[in-house]
């Protein structure tokens, strides 16, 4: 990888400027900051392009304004073709499944390794900006697209190149990861809100229930701080976060919950050294949630801003956003709460509408695992947008493990049905035609059924 990357370096350097297009998500955000950082640190300008999903139109208007260079990152792998077919001349640092290969690609999957799990879009483009100079610094933004983009879920911990990089920037002193709590929120929220929005591994009795969770940690004795506010998980003593495992791991037992979800409890967490303790930034998997709420909400450019070092303007606008962006989601929940989701054989379901932001629907999907019913079976969930509607799909380690596969299963379907997507085994997303609703989560619920019975 590192040859190609050099290649691909080697071609960066000979312009002046060169256009980066990148995707909305934290991955994406991630992506576009090293690779600027890179360039600038290189003298070589650049103008920036933001897109929710890379499509023949968007590549049309790409190559029709002749820039000399396009780097596009965290994306187009899966439209080489495309690309081509407008003469775009082009850098791809992805590590989506790609379709085909050219020479100017960076993609972990043509290296033998998988992008859904070993190397994040972020990851590839670090390996990128090495090759320009020395930026083994941002290997700490590397991690966290890596984080965001849930790679180190599967194992409990980052693996594979990723695991590389994390290993530079701790050599570099950018970096740290140790055995912690995995749930969200240790630098910034109080403790019960742990417990509150706990997932992975659900916790029945204390997921979604506040007063609950308020009760197991006061069962425990847990101190409020001087002035009788909760304390945030960071606030603790190294005792008392062990009490408190302690008591998770026999809570989960006594309700039932198998050792390997157990397991999922604690694991390796991820600290940005060079960022202040007690904010956002300096958890990976808070910093990637505070990027995820700017560029979804059209405001890319702060979440650029924020990766690229501003902790002034652009990080209190970030905050402002992510507080808004947690009241969306709140409300998302509660739509899917009070409207139910469909079950069929393979997957359930739910239509959004327009009640949920189609850049968040994904995200509902998610967390929804906290208040379906039937927890043994793929979400999956449409929302409308002005070209069709958008489909996101997320799966969980347990259905991965009876072979479900999200990105295949979403080709395969578009491919069959018309539109298109893909994405990773565990999350994968789709546009279709808004006709095409029901024909299209019959086809994907025959599709995952199949996936299954093939395991």
């Amino acid at each position: 990888m590192k040859i190609r990357a050099k290649y691909c370096a080697d071609e960066i350097k000979k312009h002046d400027h060169v256009h980066v297009v990148s995707h909305i998500d934290a991955d994406g955000l991630t992506s576009a900051g090293i690779i600027c950082k890179a360039l600038g640190r290189s003298n070589i300008d650049y103008s920036i392009q933001f897109i929710k999903q890379l499509d023949e139109t968007i590549i049309k208007e790409i190559g029709n304004k002749d820039y000399n260079l396009v780097i596009f990152t965290d994306l187009g792998s899966g439209m080489l073709s495309s690309i081509q077919e407008h003469n775009i001349n082009a850098i791809v640092s992805d590590h989506h499944v790609p379709r085909g290969d050219i020479d100017l690609h960076l993609n972990p999957h043509l290296f033998g390794a998988n992008g859904s799990s070993e190397l994040s879009g972020s990851g590839t483009t670090y390996i990128l900006a090495t090759q320009l100079g020395n930026n083994t610094d941002l290997a700490d933004l590397a991690i966290v697209g890596a984080v965001g983009d849930l790679q180190h879920s599967k194992h409990g911990k980052l693996i594979g190149l990723n695991r590389k990089i994390l290993d530079e920037g701790m050599d570099h002193h950018v970096l740290d990861c140790y055995k912690d709590i995995t749930f969200f929120g240790k630098q910034t929220r109080p403790v019960f809100k742990l417990l509150q929005f706990a997932s992975d591994p659900y916790l029945p009795g204390l997921t979604g229930n506040e007063d609950a969770c308020i009760e197991f940690l006061a069962s425990m004795n847990l101190r409020f701080s001087g002035d009788e506010r909760w304390r945030r998980w960071i606030d603790l003593t190294q005792d008392e976060k062990q009490t408190i495992v302690s008591s998770l791991f026999q809570y989960s037992l006594n309700n039932g919950i198998s050792s390997y979800k157990l397991n999922r409890i604690v694991g390796e967490v991820y600290n940005l050294m060079n960022e202040t303790e007690g904010t956002e930034m300096r958890d990976a998997s808070e910093y990637s949630t505070l990027l995820n709420a700017t560029a979804r909400y059209d405001h890319a450019d702060i979440g650029l801003a924020v990766c690229m070092g501003d902790r002034g303007e652009a990080y209190e606008a970030a905050r402002r956003l992510l507080n808004e962006h947690r009241q969306n989601l709140v409300n998302g929940l509660q739509f899917v709460k009070e409207n139910g989701v469909t079950i069929l054989d393979n997957l359930q379901y739910f239509d959004a509408g327009k009640n949920i932001r189609e850049t968040i629907v994904g995200i509902i999907a998610g967390m929804s695992t906290t208040i379906v019913e039937n927890r043994d079976l793929p979400i999956i969930a449409f929302a409308d947008t002005d070209n069709g509607v958008k489909v996101s799909a997320r799966a969980t380690q347990d259905l991965l493990r009876k072979g479900v596969n999200l990105s295949k299963a979403i080709s395969d379907t578009c491919n069959e049905i018309g539109g298109s997507g893909g994405g990773h085994d565990i999350a994968a997303g789709a546009t279709i035609p808004s006709e095409l609703r029901h024909e299209f989560i019959t086809k994907l619920d025959q599709v995952i059924g199949h996936q299954m019975n093939q395991k």
